[in-house]
């Protein structure tokens, strides 16, 4: 196996009407050795076209990539021991499965002793040990894309890429093959790199993500670090689920921070200034708060919350119940905050004002210029 480094790396495609898109620009991105790592971001981020760079199947407008000690640019894609698999990477229709497992290593010009050795045993690994003898046309979706990943294993690359491999599957199959994926990496110990679209996806398959935007990397770390402490407004509100952001003054009173909603808005919430030291530069002006969710919760107003720092009244405009939990749409008068509830909540508190009672704790707060959160 090996490392995978990008120094500097831009692509560029020609646009329409001579005018050029930039798809990734001075990226800088090392993957240690054996790691697994989840490149993550809307459409057009840049994350296809950085494992296609990779992979050799697209040239390099700028900087270099190394594979190991190697640098690569001008390498051709078969010499660089990287298997690809993408989600239409469909299996060939005329050929068996056992034949498609074996396509590769055929092309490569490995001898038959090989290729009867490894064949069989990277289909073991796929469970595709019965199937080997069958066409495509009898095979599930799943089952079409066990044979892709096989044939990328029958290679015993350096590195495996996985292109949004899983975008064409059902919810269901989708979620069984995330944890085949992740289970996988585990047993070879192979350098593995994962685009996907889905943050739902990306946050489940752990490990590191580096969520893209534009072509830039917006935060590289731990799935939890991302969840918990976003470094922008962007990540803050890609992960899934959202975070609500909320616009507001900030107000130094005595030994905490005032943050007051804008506008007519409801929310007004004290915050320690110990938690948030850095924020004394954006005292007396607007500042982001942002909460996930989770973090807002029905108050019982048979207790009392008039001293609650994190307490406020929203107007229900929709419940939608999740059986233990429901999602709250609320309007607090500028703002449209979701606030996901542990307690059962009727769909008939819709067009109720009712107390909700948010976790200070969990807070974060943003720079609303820069967009990038103080910390």
């Amino acid at each position: 196996m090996a490392k995978v480094s990008l120094k500097n790396v831009t692509k560029i495609y020609p646009g329409k009407n001579r005018k050029d898109v930039t798809a990734v620009n001075d990226l800088d991105l090392e993957i240690q050795d054996r790691e697994f790592v989840v490149l993550v971001g809307p459409p057009d981020c840049g994350i296809s076209s950085i494992l296609r760079m990779i992979a050799g199947l697209d040239d390099i407008s700028k900087g270099d990539i190394f594979i190991g000690d190697h640098r690569v640019n001008d390498m051709p894609p078969k010499d660089r021991n990287i298997a690809t698999v993408s989600q239409n990477h469909a299996p060939y229709p005329r050929m068996s499965v056992y034949d498609n497992v074996a396509f590769g290593l055929k092309l490569r010009k490995f001898p038959n002793p090989e290729i009867k050795k490894r064949v069989p045993a990277a289909a073991g690994i796929l469970g595709l040990q019965d199937l080997l003898k069958r066409k495509p046309e009898s095979l599930s979706g799943e089952e079409c894309q066990r044979v892709a990943i096989a044939r990328a294993i029958a290679l015993q690359p350096k590195v495996f890429l996985f292109d949004e491999p899983l975008a064409n599957l059902e919810a269901k199959t989708r979620g069984k093959m995330r944890s085949e994926i992740t289970k996988l990496h585990q047993r070879l110990q192979a350098t593995m790199i994962y685009a996907t679209h889905d943050p739902v996806e990306a946050m489940a398959m752990g490990g590191r993500i580096v969520v893209m935007n534009d072509g830039v990397i917006q935060q590289d770390g731990a799935a939890l670090s991302l969840y918990d402490e976003p470094a922008n407004s962007f990540v803050a509100e890609f992960v899934s689920p959202a975070m609500n952001l909320v616009q507001g003054t900030l107000k130094e009173v005595r030994d905490s921070f005032l943050f007051t909603e804008r506008e007519d808005g409801t929310i007004e919430v004290r915050l320690p200034i110990s938690e948030f030291p850095a924020a004394r530069d954006f005292a007396g002006g607007l500042v982001m708060l942002g909460i996930r969710p989770e973090d807002i919760e029905v108050v019982d107003v048979t207790k009392k919350t008039g001293n609650d720092p994190g307490s406020f009244p929203a107007v229900v405009d929709l419940v939608e119940p999740m059986g233990g939990e429901a999602n709250l749409y609320l309007q607090t008068g500028a703002h449209a905050v979701v606030c996901r509830s542990q307690r059962r909540v009727d769909s008939r508190e819709a067009g109720h004002r009712l107390q909700f009672r948010l976790n200070v704790a969990k807070v974060c707060l943003f720079d609303p210029v820069s967009r990038r959160r103080i910390t």
